[in-house]
């Protein structure tokens, strides 16, 4: 899931998801974030928390609504969502995909990797 929103100074980038999409009655089922990407804009450093969740079926899928009421929510197979973003937010998507893969959470600035973490397994 690639959905965009503020973490909050007494948030986790995991509770942020959780206000981010909504819909499902036990709130969307976080695993745990996999990358962490960093980019030193022009007046501000914008960072990025990729998070993955427990699979959902496509009920779940199709009751979850964006914060934002004019945004649709559309689940696509991986190489679909990826190809329709963006050059560096589907560099990212596979970049947690890769982590999650390998079990590591990864550290990127300026797009390039800075470390990895290993994580327990899901």
């Amino acid at each position: 899931m690639l959905p965009a929103g503020a973490v909050e100074h007494d948030q986790s980038p995991e509770e942020a998801a959780q206000a981010v999409l909504t819909g499902l009655p036990d709130g969307l089922p976080v695993r745990r974030r996999v990358a962490v990407d960093q980019v030193q804009m022009w007046r501000r450093k914008v960072i990025t928390h990729i998070v993955v969740t427990a699979p959902l079926t496509r009920g779940q899928a199709e009751t979850l609504t964006y914060r934002d009421p004019r945004a649709e929510v559309r689940v696509l197979p991986t190489v679909q969502a990826v190809a329709a973003l963006p050059e560096r937010a589907g560099a990212r998507a596979l970049l947690g995909l890769q982590a999650l893969a390998i079990g590591a959470l990864v550290y990127v600035r300026d797009g390039e990797i800075q470390r990895l973490e290993s994580v327990p397994p899901l």
